[in-house]
């Protein structure tokens, strides 16, 4: 099934009627062009000096969504039925038209793959029409595929894809991992986490070795709650170890507001408060990421807790010189283990700070 959309972008290009010594002449060009090829080539080499790694003058890391989406491979986890699927449809919409991902911020067209392995075009169809897409909207470089044709792999599949849209920087969209996995069953011998390292490795070196490509891959957090949301991902550290960045929607069932956290090897780090919309639209809460931050921040302090944290909390913040985990422990009469657990989802979730190894103090007062 593909839908089509002609959007048009606009750019503004200033005219200057004096020389300025920021003007590229035609000789910086080719050397410019000269270079970027000479960065090509040098990143297919299997091993360098320190002193020609150093000469290197390689570009900054594109983003896909700015300061929230680097390009390469990203996963997206979060609890099953939270609305991680609506986020990555509206997410894939908005990259084809070039419109604005959370409501807010501006993305560039590109050509989207959207790997529905869970869904049929029954339920995409209704999904688009709820996040406000009409007939007259619809882009024609968005592209869904419901079920992998026999004759390929999953992975031939992505590479036709990278392939056909080298220069424009593409974007993929599995969702989920464990259709994924299914239809990857292990090899003789290997390993748990050998396998999903395989898998996503795969993936990885298939997206970055497409210049400005991007590939989200949608997965399920652990049942268990974790204090660090790395350790949240299901499955062998072979699945967070492979990617370059990883997502963690987080909402309460029942509640419009959530989380997302970000985490990734050489782009942007943050935790920012979104809403969900009945129509299944997630926007940031507030006009821009520092916003959603600080709002973030806000609604992680107020927001409610169970009664036990609440009691490590006020035992924290009775203590305005610092407190440890075994001080915590011999206040409310429990181990030194459950108290460390309890401290570090206190910290987590912005209610307390760490002053220095093992000595938790109060959030001051603004």
């Amino acid at each position: 099934m593909t839908v089509t959309f002609d959007h048009r972008m606009m750019t503004d290009q200033k005219q200057r009627d004096e020389p300025s010594e920021n003007i590229f002449t035609t000789s910086d060009v080719a050397e410019n062009a000269m270079t970027q090829k000479d960065i090509r080539d040098f990143l297919k080499q299997e091993s360098c000096k320190a002193s020609e790694l150093m000469m290197m003058k390689f570009p900054p890391v594109k983003e896909l969504v700015t300061g929230v989406i680097q390009t390469g491979l990203v996963l997206l986890v979060a609890a099953p039925k939270i609305g991680k699927s609506w986020l990555s449809l509206h997410l894939a919409y908005t990259a084809a038209i070039g419109g604005y991902a959370f409501g807010a911020i501006k993305v560039d067209e590109r050509p989207v793959l959207y790997l529905a392995l869970e869904d049929g075009f029954r339920r995409l169809q209704n999904r688009l029409h709820s996040l406000g897409v009409t007939d007259k909207g619809v882009p024609d470089n968005l592209e869904f595929t419901v079920r992998i044709p026999e004759n390929m792999s999953l992975t031939e599949v992505v590479g036709q894809f990278l392939r056909s849209n080298r220069d424009k920087q593409p974007l993929i969209i599995l969702d989920t991992l464990g259709k994924y996995k299914v239809l990857s069953p292990k090899r003789g011998g290997e390993t748990d986490y050998e396998r999903d390292y395989r898998l996503l490795g795969d993936l990885q070196e298939m997206v970055a070795d497409c210049d400005g490509a991007t590939m989200i891959v949608v997965h399920h957090t652990r049942k268990a709650e974790s204090g660090d949301f790395l350790d949240s991902v299901s499955g062998t550290n072979g699945v967070a170890g492979a990617a370059d960045a990883i997502l963690k929607l987080d909402r309460k069932r029942g509640e419009s507001k959530g989380t997302l956290q970000v985490t990734s090897r050489d782009g942007a780090e943050g935790d920012y408060l979104l809403e969900f919309g009945e129509n299944g639209l997630w926007t940031l809460c507030g006009d821009s990421l520092e916003k959603a931050a600080e709002a973030a921040r806000e609604y992680r302090q107020t927001s409610p807790v169970g009664d036990m944290m609440a009691e490590v909390i006020r035992v924290v913040n009775d203590h305005s010189e610092g407190v440890s985990p075994k001080d915590v422990a011999a206040t409310l009469g429990i181990d030194d283990g459950k108290a460390r657990l309890y401290l570090r989802r206190a910290l987590d979730a912005g209610r307390i700070r760490q002053r220095k190894r093992g000595v938790y103090e109060p959030i001051p007062a603004e």
